[in-house]
């Protein structure tokens, strides 16, 4: 029972934590906010989380979770057709892709506690995305790339098409916009002439 209601707690703060960060940013987020949001003192926030950092990568874990739930194999590995359906489940979640977005954003600045976080998150989200698209399509994409050389390129679009859509909702569509990506990614080279000139 006991253990229940922590790990329910926990969820708990966590929500909680989405929340204040998305309205006010990871640095203008204080624990005492979030303890006051679920009904604790700081000290007893400091329970769960001893430090805002650790509250933070927590979060960013927890976020990570519900991504990687539902669109993956049991190997733990991407199927492309099911990025497009983790982009549109991000469309339905505005606070929650702000929050990442956010956070992501101010973690490029030196000594910022979701920097290590971001940096091997990358690294392993290029490398499962490299694998996504090798089952895809073999050894080289239609377009001649290895899948390791296209695999930053399928992560830019993503993290970047959920900027673009934050900004201007209405003028992007995520969804749309990343199926005619994914086409492109299959699409051979363009025929281009030996000699123009001739």
């Amino acid at each position: 029972m006991g253990r229940a209601r922590s790990t329910e707690r926990r969820a708990e703060i966590l929500r909680a934590a989405l929340e204040v960060i998305a309205e006010r940013g990871y640095r203008g987020a204080s624990l005492g906010a979030v303890a006051e949001r679920v009904g604790l003192s700081q000290q007893g926030l400091l329970h769960y989380f001893p430090t805002k950092e650790a509250l933070l990568v927590a979060v960013l874990e927890e976020r990570d979770q519900w991504d990687t739930g539902g669109g993956t194999r049991s190997d733990g590995r991407w199927r492309l057709d099911l990025l497009a359906s983790l982009v549109e489940y991000n469309a339905m979640r505005p606070g929650i892709v702000q929050t990442f977005s956010a956070l992501l954003g101010e973690s490029v600045t030196e000594g910022h506690p979701a920097r290590e976080f971001f940096t091997r998150r990358y690294t392993q989200v290029r490398a499962s995305m490299a694998t996504t698209l090798r089952a895809e399509y073999g050894e080289r994409l239609p377009g001649g790339l290895t899948p390791e050389r296209a695999a930053p390129l399928l992560v830019a679009v993503m993290d970047g098409l959920q900027y673009q859509w934050l900004l201007d909702p209405d003028s992007v569509d995520m969804s749309a916009v990343f199926q005619d990506f994914l086409t492109l990614l299959g699409s051979p080279e363009p025929h281009v002439p030996e000699n123009p000139q001739a």
